[in-house]
């Protein structure tokens, strides 16, 4: 008897000694892949860095690569494109003007009314769709569609009988070489439009014709893009704004340049000494930028490899993709996702509003980040430290993202003397030099609907340029500057004569 309890107990422990191995192995086998995890994260923490140092050289490099653009054609990754936007609203200009914007398979258009003194403005719009038709077919049926759009809107207000000539700003945002302040020649089309009979043809002319055709008496006084409308429309409500920035689903940037410093236009004479400078900041790029294997992926994937690297780094068309790609990493690499899901593989799976969602969910159990990952990602119930990792990840990605977009808007105070070093490289400030009050309007909806963004970049704006610099320097949030920026910029235009610019 006592043999057969001895036997039971000894099975017992052995058994007991199984369960306590697997047990033990599979805490082991966990830690493991959680270390692989931690070590994933980690490393991409390290490629993401930004620390100032490397933010000023971004700086400098931005500065250099800006002069270079301005030099000579091709010089640089920026294009520094000549605008011949040379002067911007002061709020002292009245009357009725009007503004179309076509940047897409819809177009708007916009009557603003000024009275001659700053206010708030109060546009009237209305939006239209673009039939699919008018997409690929003649440019003459595209435009007169557009002329009648705005024919009607017109007789809804005013007489389109007036012999007053009415001021258009027009909004084109397609690749443009712009030849006048109110001219420019396609020179591709994007956004689904293949209409072929435009190729390399002048954009506002055949408005101006549609608008002839119509009886609409109408002129297009300014042909722009989205960027330089956020300029005029911050220049408007405040005259210290020097630069724009739009930084949403894609990113631009254009400032206001001496006419003396455009040096691949040499001769070029402006009334007012200056002009605004369309940079096409997208397409800048430096080794000092912190690029990861995630990006160069990305990039060798998309459309346009080896283009618009700096966009591809910080605008919300990219943030929510690099997001996946890191995500679809670990779980690769790991089962704490559960299985790899499918949806994983797909590109752009994940958009931006819903990684910027994850990021800012401040519950206790974290539901958002569980509800985007099962609902978009098909990644159902992961523990919470899984999801506390989704976090970070979209906070690695987001905070080097606007650190970046913080050090090109100083790159541009720097070109034009206002970051306080005194064109000294590095970015050291000199106690001498008398700050001015500097503006940059900001437009874009990665700036003003993501709240870690605008404070990531804030807090690199201060490190960037010292505190006591930093103060002199103001930014403020534009809305519109597509449609009611072209409008303020008609009416900038609207007393002067088509030669205001000069090549001697």
């Amino acid at each position: 008897m006592g043999k057969v309890v001895l036997g039971v107990a000894v099975g017992v422990a052995v058994a007991a000694c199984t369960v306590a191995a697997l047990v033990v192995g599979r805490r082991v086998r966990s830690r493991r892949k959680w270390k692989r995890v931690v070590g994933v994260l980690k490393e991409l923490e390290e490629s993401c860095e930004t620390t100032v140092g490397r933010l000023k050289q971004v700086v400098d490099a931005m500065a250099v690569e800006m002069h270079a653009g301005l030099a000579s054609e091709g010089g640089s990754k920026l294009k520094m494109l000549l605008t011949f936007v040379d002067s911007l609203p002061s709020g002292s200009e009245k009357g009725i003007f009007y503004a179309l914007d076509l940047g897409g398979t819809n177009f708007r258009v916009l009557r603003v009314e000024l009275g001659g003194q700053r206010s708030d403005l109060d546009p009237d719009v209305e939006q239209q769709p673009i039939p699919e038709q008018l997409m690929t077919g003649r440019s003459e049926d595209l435009f007169d569609f557009i002329a009648s759009s705005l024919y009607q809107f017109v007789e809804k207000n005013d007489s389109v009988q007036s012999p007053i000539t009415k001021l258009l700003g027009f909004t084109f945002s397609f690749p443009v070489k712009q030849t006048s302040v109110s001219s420019g020649v396609l020179i591709k089309w994007t956004k689904g439009f293949a209409i072929r009979d435009m190729a390399e043809k002048e954009v506002a002319g055949a408005l101006q014709q549609a608008l002839t055709r119509k009886g609409l008496n109408m002129r297009v006084s300014v042909l722009v893009n989205d960027t330089v409308g956020t300029l005029a429309l911050g220049h408007y409500h405040d005259a210290d704004t020097v630069a724009a920035v739009i930084i949403g689903t894609g990113t631009n940037a254009c400032y206001w340049e001496r006419t003396d410093a455009i040096i691949k236009c040499q001769g070029l004479l402006t009334t007012s000494g200056g002009m605004v400078v369309n940079m096409e900041w997208g397409n800048f790029w430096s080794s000092h930028l912190p690029r990861t294997s995630y990006d160069v992926k990305l990039d060798a994937e998309s459309p346009n490899p080896n283009d618009q690297g700096f966009e591809k780094m910080i605008s919300g068309m990219y943030l929510g993709d690099i997001v996946r790609r890191v995500i679809l990493r670990m779980s690769e690499e790991s089962d704490v996702f559960g299985p790899v899901s499918s949806r994983l593989y797909v590109p752009f799976t994940l958009r931006t509003p819903l990684m910027a969602a994850m990021h800012e969910d401040d519950s206790p159990e974290l539901t958002q980040v569980a509800r985007i990952l099962k609902d978009f990602l098909d990644i159902p119930d992961i523990p919470l430290k899984a999801r506390k990792l989704v976090v970070k990840i979209c906070d690695v990605v987001t905070r080097r993202a606007a650190r970046l977009a913080a050090a090109g808007i100083v790159g541009i105070l720097k070109k034009i003397g206002r970051d306080g070093s005194g064109g000294i490289t590095g970015g050291r400030s000199r106690s001498d030099i008398k700050m001015r009050r500097t503006a940059v309007a900001v437009e874009g909806s990665l700036y003003t609907q993501y709240t870690m963004f605008r404070e990531y970049l804030h807090e690199a704006l201060n490190e960037i340029l010292g505190e006591d610099i930093a103060r002199h320097v103001v930014i403020i949030v534009t809305e519109d500057g597509s449609g009611t920026g072209a409008a303020l910029l008609a009416a900038s235009h609207s007393s002067e004569n088509v030669n205001n610019i000069q090549l001697i």
